[in-house]
Formats: C-alpha cells, sequence, structure tokens
C-alpha cells in the first residue's frame, strides 16, 4: 500500500496574484494590526482619564500597583525605578500606550509602534503580571508575543507606511 503525501502547493495566479489567498494573505496582519491599535489606545485613554490611577498613592493608583508588584516582580529594580516618581511612571506608560495605538491603528511607523508595543507588553510581564500562576493567565505575555508579527512585517496594507513606500516608487518611476 502506497501513501501520498498530500501537499498543498499554492501556485499564485497568472492574473498578477490577485485570487482569494494572496489576498487573505495580504491582509492577514489588519484584524490583528487593528485589534492592538485599539487596545492600546483605549488603555492609554483609561489610565490617563482615570483620576484614581494617577496618583501617587490610594485606591487604584498606580503607586499603590506598582508596591503591590514589587516583590513577586521579576526585575525588582525596574519597579524601583518607576516608584521614584509614580505618576510620571503613568504618565509615561499612558502616553506611550496612545502613540503606539495610533502608530499601529494608521500605520505610521509601523514597526517602530510595534516595537514600542512590545517593549511596554515585556515591561508589564516582567513587573505587574509576573506572578501570574500558571503563566498564561497574565495577558502581557500574550501581549507581547502578538507585537511580534507586526514588529517584523510592518502595516504593509492599507497604512500611510504603505502610502508613504507607494509614492516614493512613483517618484522613483516604479524601481524602489
Amino acid at each position: 500500500m502506497t501513501h501520498r503525501m498530500h501537499m498543498d502547493t499554492h501556485i499564485p495566479p497568472l492574473n498578477g496574484g490577485h485570487g482569494w489567498r494572496d489576498t487573505a494573505t495580504r491582509y492577514a496582519l489588519l484584524p490583528l494590526r487593528v485589534f492592538l491599535g485599539v487596545t492600546f489606545i483605549y488603555a492609554g485613554l483609561d489610565k490617563i482619564t482615570d483620576s484614581a490611577f494617577m496618583k501617587d498613592a490610594g485606591s487604584g493608583s498606580i503607586g499603590d500597583m506598582m508596591r503591590a508588584v514589587r516583590d513577586s516582580s521579576a526585575i525588582p529594580a525596574l519597579v524601583d525605578m518607576a516608584l521614584k516618581n509614580p505618576v510620571a511612571f503613568g504618565y509615561t506608560i499612558a502616553f506611550g500606550e496612545l502613540a503606539v495605538g495610533i502608530g499601529t491603528l494608521i500605520g505610521l511607523f509601523a514597526r517602530l509602534a510595534a516595537l514600542g508595543g512590545a517593549l511596554i507588553s515585556l515591561s508589564l510581564w516582567l513587573t505587574v503580571s509576573w506572578a501570574s500562576d500558571p503563566y498564561y493567565y497574565g495577558n502581557d505575555l500574550a501581549y507581547l508575543m502578538a507585537w511580534l508579527p507586526l514588529v517584523l512585517a510592518g502595516a504593509p496594507m492599507l497604512s500611510v507606511d504603505a502610502a508613504l513606500r507607494s509614492r516614493r516608487r512613483q517618484r522613483a518611476g516604479g524601481y524602489r
């Protein structure tokens, strides 16, 4: 008895790659980009508009949260640095999330925005959600992994970066 291995060898159509698979491939990262962009914009706005969060101490404050996670974090020195001025740290994270979210959503400096998102998620994983047990209960690690495809690929479709790239190609005579 012989067995044949089925290999899905998709051959692009002769019409220049405009089949549904090619279209789906080109737009595959768009839902992830929209989700992460909207989520980080929301997270940044939520922090900025929450008067209890942007305080040195008190229920729901950034200061109390950082003090609560200090001893269980992977890098207590990072938390100590934030505790020198918790309110400034809170605003830095909030405005960082806003910048990352906007850049990701509109696709402006998309790889840089995704790298910023990955670094924010990494810092939150190593501090705030490090003690989650089991580890996959902490969502910051999942966000970190979600940012990586965007760090690698950027925003090739429906983005300011793609429009600028197309404009440069047109000015260079289509050879870039």
